[in-house]
């Protein structure tokens, strides 16, 4: 079991070594529309899906339906952990209470990986929605969005809120165009959905084995995956008991059916197995209706993708604050990651990710969506596996969302989790498990040795006690 570092004492003066705290600032709407801008269904659906059309053609939605049906048991365990450890350090702190020091270490190193990594690969796709009106390189324009994003991530929280949750509405309205326009230029009908055929590089057609499914349900998971935000904002959530788990189970549920309509859409809209496989959803839109419809729709997905960038550098910067709070660094690095800035925001930890961010923009593409999909898989048995040890000891009688069907669920999850996990391919196994073992290395030559000082998750002390 890991060590916890006694309640935040909020009646006395923090003292500079002691944990800094973030402010209790918005409810369930607030974290919804957050964390739904994080999940960036529609910039999902334009910049991630295309690839899947690319690798699975029609059975692109059947892998995102079943990645989704098993991110409902994920989503159980996320809420149920959640409310017992409502902490900003989100998997890295539930697991580490859970499950021990090591492997809160782990899925810590895994989740920075994920935090790191998903927003420069989201932000590469402006330059594709932009370019009705200007043309611009993908990797410049990433680096531009990721850097604006920072700057809107310095703001407060609540005013980040609304932003995104206009740029939001916006996203949803580009996505119901594209399932309106799909479903009205049917071509194909709803068996066409399990036909699994794809359109292979000569033309011809070929089969989707199932093999192929599985190994895309990597990325299916991350397709959905920002649903875990509500974990990360559960510090600045109000009454996070129940707060939590609201946020977790309606923003899975409302993402999934903004991205999975509109894929079907698209499956049902495609003139040929070509165009579907080619995945150029713009020049789909375009030629279902005319540029004006097309080029609008393209600006509504720039702007989610500005809005996910803006909400995942806000997440991210979480994580990387919380882990200086819990002592995960040298002292001077702690020092500098926990800073709270004028508007109560990780001012240098929200750089410390937005920075790095813009410079993985010119990182190759396929490189980081295979370590993601790796990353997420892993990320999500370790969370599994801290599920299945949520109900023992001091935890048992812990008010707290619990999931139905423990511990069924947190089984099954861990089986199928394991085998998605051992059929991707070599290279990103390789790349994700290389910085895994040097994140062991560090954990055994400097974190383990220094146990009483280092790697303390702390549960701020207002979010000890409250209703469910």
């Amino acid at each position: 079991m890991t060590d916890t570092l006694p309640p935040v004492e909020t009646a006395l003066p923090q003292a500079p070594d002691s944990p800094q705290k973030l402010k209790r600032s918005i409810g369930v709407v607030g974290g919804t529309l957050l964390t739904l801008s994080c999940v960036t269904p529609a910039s999902t659906l334009f910049v991630v899906v295309p690839d899947l059309f690319g690798s699975l053609g029609t059975a692109t939605a059947l892998t995102i339906a079943i990645g989704s049906l098993l991110c409902i048991a994920v989503a159980f365990c996320y809420s149920e952990l959640g409310t017992l450890i409502p902490s900003a350090g989100g998997e890295y702190a539930m697991v580490s209470t859970l499950a021990g020091r090591l492997a809160g270490w782990l899925v810590f190193v895994l989740s920075l990986l994920v935090v790191m990594i998903v927003p420069p690969v989201i932000a590469m796709g402006t330059a594709d929605y932009l370019a009705p009106v200007v043309h611009l390189d993908p990797s410049i324009a990433g680096a531009a969005v990721m850097l604006l994003a920072t700057l809107a991530g310095l703001l407060d929280l609540r005013a980040n809120a609304w932003i995104t949750g206009v740029f939001l509405v916006l996203e949803v309205i580009a996505a119901a165009v594209v399932a309106v326009l799909g479903f009205a230029h049917g071509h194909r009908g709803a068996s066409s959905l399990v036909s699994m055929q794809v359109a292979g590089a000569d033309g011809h057609t070929d089969t989707v084995t199932a093999v192929l499914v599985v190994s895309g349900l990597a990325i299916a998971l991350f397709v959905t995956q920002g649903f875990s935000t509500a974990v990360y904002l559960s510090e600045e959530l109000e009454n996070p008991r129940r707060n939590v788990a609201r946020t977790v189970l309606a923003t899975l549920a409302i993402s999934s059916v903004i991205i999975l309509v509109p894929v079907v859409a698209i499956t049902f809209g495609a003139s040929d197995l070509t165009e579907l496989t080619g995945g150029d959803i713009g020049a789909m839109v375009t030629a279902w209706s005319n540029s004006a419809v097309g080029t609008f729709v393209s600006l509504c997905v720039a702007l989610a993708i500005i809005n996910a960038g803006i909400v995942m550098v806000i997440q991210n910067s979480r994580v990387l604050f919380a882990s200086a709070r819990d002592k995960a660094w040298p002292q001077p690095v702690n020092a500098v990651f926990a800073k709270l800035g004028r508007f109560g925001s990780p001012w240098v930890a929200t750089l410390a990710v937005g920075v790095p961010g813009a410079l993985l923009c010119f990182v190759n593409l396929d490189t980081l969506y295979g370590v993601t999909g790796v990353s997420v898989t892993g990320m999500y048995l370790l969370v599994a596996v801290a599920a299945l040890l949520s109900r023992r000891g001091r935890h048992k009688d812990t008010h707290a969302w619990r999931m139905p069907l423990w511990p069924v669920l947190p089984v099954l999850l861990i089986a199928v989790l394991g085998y998605i996990l051992v059929q991707q391919e070599t290279e990103y196994l390789l790349w994700t498990g290389g910085i895994t073992a040097a994140a062991t290395l560090y954990w055994a030559f400097y974190l383990r040795p220094r146990r009483d000082t280092r790697w303390l998750v702390s549960i701020p002390e207002d979010a000890q006690d409250g209703p469910v």
